[in-house]
């Protein structure tokens, strides 16, 4: 099982996808979800509208590599049209276990064309997953409930795809439901789950 670390591993609000929430991730050897966009012309690290404060791609890159750069990196599309700027940079800082998502499926075919590995979207809102054939892995999400089994994960993982399961606490809900089903199930071993209490998973997984 691999932990990716939302928006670094942060402890107050302030600190998320902040270079003190990537050092943290890093150095305990957690895979780290972030989110990318543009501002100036340059790639920069931000979830809502990006500021002359938000931190470059680069130097979040810089910081991955001089930690681990084995561990996993999932990079939040958040604006169209970032393919060739961002392929530059994963090949400038030779990252090779990443994957990009939740782009605009308009958006996701120059993700394809320029072979940058994507996973595509699955949720209740979300049934048809687009790109199926072509993507690297499923970001399976669950806004409302968990409407999905151990054997919707396996099918997937059966078929080929990598799984990265979006942690019930992401949306202010108990996480014990669903690490339960992870854990019992023995499905947890073969998935990324992407959590805000990486240490909490941690400690759960390894019991």
């Amino acid at each position: 099982m691999q932990i990716l670390s939302h928006r670094g591993y942060w402890k107050t609000v302030e600190e998320k996808n902040s270079p003190i929430a990537f050092e943290r991730s890093f150095s305990l050897n957690y895979g780290t979800e972030t989110d990318i966009r543009d501002y100036l012309g340059d790639l920069v690290i931000s979830h809502d509208i990006a500021n002359a404060h938000s931190i470059s791609c680069g130097e979040l890159l810089e910081k991955y590599n001089n930690h681990n750069p084995t561990l996993p990196l999932a990079l939040n599309i958040k604006a169209d049209g970032l393919q060739l700027p961002l392929k530059t940079l994963l090949t400038k800082y030779n990252i090779t276990n990443y994957f990009v998502f939740d782009m605009s499926v308009p958006d996701t075919i120059g993700y394809i064309k320029n072979d940058i590995r994507f996973f595509t979207r699955l949720s209740e809102y979300e049934i048809e997953p687009s790109f199926y054939e072509q993507c690297a892995g499923i970001w399976l999400d669950a806004f409302e409930s968990i409407w999905y089994n151990a054997a919707v994960i396996e099918k997937h993982l059966n078929n080929g795809k990598e799984v990265a399961i979006v942690s019930s606490d992401l949306h202010k809900r108990p996480v014990e439901d669903l690490w339960e089903m992870l854990k019992y199930s023995g499905v947890y071993k073969n998935i990324l789950l992407c959590t805000d209490i990486p240490e909490d998973a941690s400690i759960f997984f390894s019991e």
